[in-house]
């Protein structure tokens, strides 16, 4: 086991929220345990283990049917963890690759057919990447065989100078974390309208999870609705939810992923537009039947 201390809550809250069945879970990530899964090198200290088991059994606790499982460089390219969690319910299970721009096809392809369905870059001020905007943009074509699509970890500033990149992608974009708003700001902040303007193009689509990193006020969050609202007017058919569990480089205290998920019901109010987050969304970006 990993002596890091846990990032997540062994007791979160039962939701008041009833979830439709198929509900899924669109951001989230598996480490090790370092025992069976080794960490590759880390990039400051190697994190808690966040095992199988221990996610599969908060996802019955939420009442969550559906995962994507997004690789970290806490595993680097080695997706065998990952690729463990999938395959406990290839049904409902999906993942989001870490592989760097000169992969084989046929690694493409094998984890294709573990239910993988993009790959992630990361763009963040915190943990930039090597690649630029336009090589990721074109490593998208050699995706576009596949069905899959890229996924951006980015800041909202760095959207006006990766925008007409994007624009040029011939597979969807997804934007990880709302790209990361600072709630005290306001929905005037440059960043955010730089990401409500990129979700015009209809192959933009966005993830609004993060909520307990956008926050400034704290738990319960509530500071961060108007951010969410915003983006499911601008792109309801077209934006996915996630927990981030298990909220690893998290600034504050521990999320409590019950509590999270009752957020969603008081950030889309609507039943209906509720189900298009949690089940319709999912089912068309990763392809569950």
């Amino acid at each position: 086991m990993s002596s890091a201390r846990p990032t997540f809550s062994m007791t979160p809250r039962s939701p008041r929220l009833t979830l439709p069945p198929l509900s899924c879970n669109a951001h989230c990530h598996i480490f090790g345990p370092a025992a069976t899964f080794p960490y590759a090198v880390p990039r400051d200290a190697a994190p808690a283990d966040a095992p199988k088991d221990v996610f599969l059994a908060l996802q019955r606790h939420l009442g969550l049917d559906r995962a994507v499982i997004v690789q970290t460089l806490n595993h680097g390219y080695d997706h065998a963890a990952a690729i463990e969690t999938i395959e406990a319910d290839p049904g409902n299970h999906r993942g989001i690759a870490l592989v760097p721009l000169d992969v084989a096809d046929s690694e493409l392809a094998r984890l294709n057919a573990h239910g993988f369905r993009g790959a992630r870059f990361h763009l963040t001020h915190t943990m930039p990447g090597t690649e630029t905007i336009d090589d990721i943009v074109r490593f998208g074509d050699r995706l576009a065989r596949f069905g899959w699509h890229l996924q951006l970890h980015i800041n909202g500033e760095q959207i006006p100078d990766c925008a007409a990149a994007i624009h040029r992608s011939a597979v969807p974009v997804v934007i990880d974390h709302m790209a990361y708003p600072d709630a005290s700001a306001g929905l005037d902040q440059p960043g955010f309208i730089a990401l409500l303007r990129l979700l015009e193009d209809e192959n933009v689509w966005v993830k609004i999870s993060g909520c307990d990193r956008a926050t400034r006020a704290g738990p319960p969050y509530t500071d961060t609705i108007p951010f969410v609202q915003s983006l499911v007017a601008q792109a309801g058919d077209r934006a996915v939810w996630g927990t981030d569990w298990p909220h690893t480089k998290l600034d504050g205290p521990i999320p409590d992923d019950g509590l999270l998920v009752d957020l969603l019901g008081d950030m889309v109010l609507d039943p209906a537009e509720r189900h298009r987050v949690l089940v319709d969304n999912p089912g068309q970006l990763y392809g569950f039947p």
